[in-house]
């Protein structure tokens, strides 16, 4: 599991941040008339400018991140020649996904698992573990390749940011009320905002993003069904499915940090509505079945 856990995590930070300066410097006073009542169309557009701006900015932060937290290592001059076979066939994958090449890195992880992240399609990152090369054959870690690669030629981060940058307005807008209401019905505030505004707004967020993720990790689900079978096409079906094979039969695997939890081609780790992966079974009949 990687990316999308990379992305919600810096989404949250984010979204947090700007709403804390716009706190600061007294721009959510619009939101108040007469100091009793909130402006609804001023408060939507404030929480858009947040949401939409937390997740613009995890996007085009995504590479530096997914490099910097991973430890990724990108290969300028292959070493060996498992490196360099990586790069042949990320090439030849994403000239047939269509798309431009991307860096392609290797990070330190004894569980095999790979992601790919950018802004980009064109400009994309690919970095699979070391223990993905040791244990995997070459046609197993192929398949995995192609199950990347179509995550970047399919644009799944673009579509992300997108529904993220949604769910996050409706979490800022939410909170906003929930924090008003406490301030006006039980602090009795009439005027301004109070400690019962702040408060329930934080809280209203926290709550509220735990929610919204559960609409962002079906998404997820769903998008990995579609990466498996890009996968499959890009390197054959029986290359794929003998890829989620061999996942199942890692022993102990380790568990990925939960900001990198979601984009990667195991997903160990959340279960049931907060899961960002099918279970492994789940694709494996899924593939079977020619879904």
């Amino acid at each position: 599991m990687l990316r999308i856990g990379l992305f919600l995590a810096t989404n949250f930070a984010i979204m947090l941040l700007i709403s804390i300066i716009f706190q600061v410097l007294g721009l959510e006073g619009i939101l108040a008339e007469n100091g009793v009542d909130l402006d609804l169309s001023a408060l939507l557009v404030l929480s858009g400018v947040i949401g939409f701006g937390g997740s613009i900015i995890s996007l085009l932060m995504s590479k530096w991140l997914a490099k910097r937290s991973m430890g990724v290592q990108i290969i300028e001059t292959p070493k060996n020649q498992t490196e360099q076979w990586l790069l042949d066939i990320v090439k030849q994958q994403s000239q047939q996904a269509g798309i431009g090449m991307p860096e392609v890195g290797i990070f330190d992880s004894p569980s095999p698992n790979a992601f790919a992240t950018g802004a980009n399609k064109n400009k994309a990152l690919v970095a699979v573990s070391s223990g993905l090369l040791q244990q995997m054959t070459r046609d197993e870690a192929e398949a995995v390749v192609g199950h990347e690669i179509t995550h970047v030629s399919n644009g799944d981060m673009i579509t992300l940011t997108l529904i993220q940058g949604v769910v996050n307005t409706f979490v800022i807008f939410f909170s906003r009320i929930l924090g008003h209401f406490i301030d006006r019905v039980i602090f009795k505030n009439e005027r301004g905002f109070g400690i019962g505004y702040y408060v329930g707004s934080i809280v209203g967020q926290i709550v509220f993003s735990l929610l919204a993720n559960i609409i962002v990790a079906w998404f997820s689900r769903r998008r990995e069904f579609k990466a498996d079978a890009g996968g499959a096409a890009l390197a054959g079906r029986s290359k794929m499915i003998n890829a989620l094979h061999r996942l199942q039969q890692a022993h102990d695997p380790q568990p990925l940090p939960n900001e990198m939890a979601a984009f990667g081609i195991s997903g160990a780790g959340l279960k049931e509505l907060f899961s960002t992966h099918p279970p492994l079974e789940v694709r494996i009949k899924a593939l079977e079945s020619g879904m």
